[in-house]
């Protein structure tokens, strides 16, 4: 789930500083106790998945399909719930389980939110969302990233369910079983292994492992993070999930 809460224009209160190709992705961190247990939780952070949560694979998805010539856009994924002292919509759809992140603008202008419409008499300071504070390019490019996403996620062959690193024995490789996606693998062509290093903040490599549930690479569990995901048959990968351990 996606919310666009603030989207209307790149421009900071001071009227001067703007980013017009920023948009800014907020992606909570550990879910909500009453969404993974506290044995879940405790297996998450042991095994330093505190950083790989649905939402925040669902974000680095988006930064990896939204940001390109076609939207003009850079998506600045924020590893936060929200703004200090704000709320959004994607919070109760984080509580009820599933993934959700936040869109706002990159620089906001407090006078255009939650104000009365209204003129200062003392200081003559417009206040109010008013249309003339709108910057619609800037919005149409915002749009383009929700369309972006959204496509992908639509096209993609869903996320692989149940999957597992195998940690019964001391090894130097990694081993990984996973079950299909939700409605099986017709439209699946295949799966891939990503990782990165355990303080970068995005995939930085891809293993194409084929149409199989078991795999073993030559790369060690406790070195870097890993995810698998899908491709679908068009070409459209879907959002990575963090193997858990099984012994």
């Amino acid at each position: 789930m996606f919310t666009n809460d603030i989207i209307g224009s790149p421009r900071a209160d001071d009227g001067i500083t703007e980013d017009p190709h920023m948009i800014r992705l907020f992606a909570q961190g550990l879910p909500p106790l009453g969404v993974e247990n506290a044995t879940a939780r405790e297996r998450r952070l042991t095994i330093g998945g505190e950083n790989d949560t649905p939402a925040r694979n669902l974000a680095r998805l988006v930064k990896e399909v939204a940001e390109n010539e076609a939207t003009g856009m850079n998506v600045s994924v924020i590893y936060r719930l929200d703004r200090y002292l704000r709320g959004g919509d994607h919070r109760p759809f984080l509580e009820a389980g599933f993934p959700a992140a936040r869109f706002t603008e990159p620089h906001e202008d407090y006078a255009h939110q939650h104000q009365d419409v209204r003129v200062d008499p003392e200081t003559g300071k417009q206040y109010g969302d008013l249309p003339e504070f709108c910057d619609f390019e800037y919005i149409a490019r915002v749009a383009r990233v929700n369309g972006a996403a959204l496509w992908s996620l639509a096209n993609s062959a869903g996320m692989p369910r149940n999957v597992r690193v195998n940690t019964t024995a001391l090894s130097n490789d990694s081993t990984f079983y996973w079950d299909p996606p939700v409605g099986g693998e017709e439209a699946v062509d295949g799966y891939e292994v990503v990782f990165r290093a355990t303080n970068a903040p995005f995939w930085t490599d891809v293993i194409d492992v084929g149409l199989v549930n078991e795999v073993t690479v030559d790369l060690s569990k406790d070195n870097v993070v890993f995810g698998i995901r899908t491709r679908s048959v068009d070409g459209f990968r879907g959002v990575a999930v963090l193997p858990f351990p099984v012994s």
